[in-house]
């Protein structure tokens, strides 16, 4: 089969067109998240961060096991939440806003990672945000002391 000079065309310009969407996908951070499978927050909150250009995989644990995961991995008992998501080395426990999860990746700081305890009314995947309670979002320090990495206020 003979290859003319304009379908050689026609696909190196289909290619082009491409690239920048598969350098896209291929630069998302991807995110594991261990959850309760009749939990339909976590769903939620797993649907938003691939919403906001996250790879999500998700893993069914419940009970005790899930638990240990988050104790085993230095989340402190008092910031545990219903889910917990790993992501570059770091643990982000419950419902832990995106921009929140971009800005740890980007600074990097010394830490196990980022916690929303409870479940607050209107963090992502806890109801509408325009009808949020006000939350911190904490930064779990390696020896196990927590700091507030961001409050949102209630709307």
């Amino acid at each position: 089969m003979d290859v003319t000079r304009r379908q050689i065309i026609i696909a190196a310009v289909g290619l082009t067109s491409i690239a920048p969407f598969a350098a896209i996908a291929q630069g998302a951070p991807s995110i594991h998240v261990l959850k309760d499978p009749n939990c339909s927050c976590c769903r939620v909150w797993a649907d938003i961060l691939r919403a906001e250009g996250f790879r999500v995989t998700e893993e069914r644990s419940f009970g005790t096991l899930l638990v240990r995961h988050k104790l085993d991995n230095g989340i402190p008992q008092e910031m545990i939440s219903c889910h917990t998501g790993e992501i570059e080395g770091y643990m982000i426990e419950g419902h832990v806003p995106a921009a929140d999860i971009r800005r740890l990746l980007d600074e990097r700081p010394d830490a196990v990672g980022l916690a929303v305890p409870g479940m607050p009314y209107g963090s992502p995947g806890m109801g509408p945000e325009d009808q949020r309670e006000a939350y911190d979002v904490f930064l779990i320090r390696r020896d196990g002391n927590t700091e507030v990495f961001t409050s949102y206020e209630a709307a």
